[in-house]
C-alpha cells in the first residue's frame, strides 16, 4: 500500500463524504439523538450509500487504496460493513475486498470485520470476535465460534486480542443515557 496520490480522487472524495454523513447519524444513534424521522434518514443514507458502491464495485472492483486512497478505501469498507439492509451485496462486497486483500490494496483487517458482520448478519457465529450488541447495560459479544481459540484467529488478521477489543469497545460507549431513556441495542465493531 502506497501513499501517493488516489487514481481516482473524485471517487475518494465521494466516499469519505457519505462515510462521514454516515458515521454523524451511527454516533447519534448510539446515544438516542435520533428520533424516528431522524432514523429512517440515516437508514435511507446508509441505503443511499450502498448503492453508490454497489456503482463503484461495478465499475472498478473494490476501491482499494490504490484508487482512492486509504483514507477513502476504510470508507468504502464502513460503507459496505453497514449495508445492513442488502446481505447478498455485503457479500459480494466481502469476495471483492478478499481480492483486494490479496492484491495488498487493502486492510485483512476491514475484511475480518466484514466477514463477520454477514456471519451474524446471517444466523452464524462470528469467526475474529469483531461485532459486538451495545446495550443499556453494557456491550455483548455477539456469538462466536470455538471462543477458546479467537485470539489465535484474530492475530491472523492483525487484531488485537478479544479482551482487549472489547474493553475498547466498552471504555469508548459507555451508556450516557438520562434516567427514563430507551434502552440501546446497536451492532457494534471491535478492532
Amino acid at each position: 500500500m502506497t501513499a501517493r496520490e488516489p487514481q481516482r480522487p473524485d471517487l475518494a472524495r465521494e466516499l469519505l463524504a457519505r462515510a462521514v454523513e454516515s458515521a454523524v447519524h451511527r454516533a447519534q444513534r448510539v446515544r438516542n439523538h435520533l428520533d424516528a424521522v431522524q432514523l429512517g434518514k440515516a437508514r435511507h443514507t446508509d441505503h443511499a450509500n450502498g448503492r453508490v458502491l454497489r456503482r463503484i464495485l461495478a465499475e472498478h472492483d473494490w476501491p482499494g487504496h490504490r484508487l482512492v486512497g486509504p483514507d477513502a478505501a476504510r470508507a468504502a469498507w464502513s460503507i459496505a460493513l453497514h449495508s445492513d439492509d442488502d446481505l447478498a451485496f455485503q457479500r459480494a462486497a466481502i469476495t471483492l475486498l478478499g481480492r483486494a486483500v490479496e492484491a495488498g490494496d487493502a486492510l485483512v483487517q476491514h475484511w475480518a470485520h466484514l466477514h463477520d458482520r454477514v456471519l451474524v448478519a446471517s444466523g452464524r457465529d462470528q469467526e475474529y470476535g469483531t461485532q459486538l450488541f451495545l446495550r443499556t447495560d453494557g456491550v455483548e459479544l455477539c456469538p462466536l465460534r470455538a471462543p477458546e481459540s479467537v485470539d489465535a484467529r484474530r492475530v491472523t488478521v492483525g487484531l488485537a486480542p478479544i479482551a482487549v477489543a472489547v474493553e475498547t469497545v466498552r471504555r469508548r460507549y459507555t451508556p450516557q443515557r438520562s434516567a427514563g431513556e430507551a434502552p440501546t441495542v446497536v451492532l457494534a465493531g471491535a478492532a
